[in-house]
């Protein structure tokens, strides 16, 4: 079955709708990201690794599940098969906040790991969904990084985390520049710490780290591109 269609009948009806695909969309960020979405009026696709998950999660916050684990060719390619077309997407899935680890002493199979998801997921993808979100109306990649990735501030520590979501901010900027003609924006988005089962305890609410991710999914067709923000400000590479 499709998913992704442009037009929805509402009351005898048909009208425009934005289609929206979350990654890691179960839980944490991604699921409030899609219950604000959805609230929005967004067709949410929620994609999770796990089925079952998938279909909890969706029946939570009133969006269509959507197996789809980002490090398999096979569930990406019947995931772009499924697709018809995409206005937003969001690449939230994301792996392994090694705070154990030091890069001197790093066991290099677990940042290999790490990028498989953070990195070559994102990619794949984006790569994947192109044609489908040439075919939307407003086309919006949402890469969501952490002001970990900074080089500007960049210190030790989390190594696997840390290296690969540098790399998707060097992949946000190589996407921006590269689909600025089709209209499409491109930005790499800091939740902030937030309290969720990665980040752990202690941090700002849910609904405040999806904010800015909502933000950048919803922007308009004359706002940024290329950019890494917190909550809508610009944060430094």
């Amino acid at each position: 079955m499709e998913v992704g269609r442009r037009r929805r009948r509402d009351g005898g009806r048909e009208r425009d709708v934005t289609v929206t695909l979350v990654t890691g969309g179960n839980r944490g960020i991604g699921l409030e990201v899609c219950r604000q979405l959805a609230a929005r009026g967004h067709e949410v696709l929620l994609g999770a690794r796990s089925p079952q998950a998938a279909e909890r999660a969706a029946q939570e916050v009133g969006a269509t599940p959507l197996r789809l684990d980002v490090t398999s060719a096979e569930d990406i390619e019947a995931a772009a098969a499924r697709i018809e077309h995409l206005d937003v997407l969001v690449n939230n899935a994301a792996i392994t906040y090694d705070t154990w680890q030091r890069a001197v002493t790093a066991d290099l199979d677990v940042v290999r790991e790490a990028a498989e998801t953070n990195l070559y997921g994102p990619w794949r993808l984006t790569q994947a969904l192109l044609p489908a979100l040439r075919r939307g109306r407003h086309g919006r990649i949402v890469n969501v990084s952490s002001e970990i990735a900074s080089l500007a501030g960049m210190g030790g520590g989390t190594p696997a985390y840390t290296a690969s979501k540098t790399a998707l901010n060097a992949l946000t900027r190589m996407l921006a520049a590269e689909l600025r003609a089709d209209g499409v924006l491109v930005n790499a988005i800091c939740p902030g710490w937030v309290a969720t089962d990665m980040g752990g305890p202690g941090g700002r609410p849910v609904a405040d780290g999806a904010a800015g991710i909502v933000w950048a999914a919803t922007l308009p067709d004359d706002g940024p591109t290329g950019g890494f923000f917190r909550d809508g400000r610009p944060l430094p590479w």
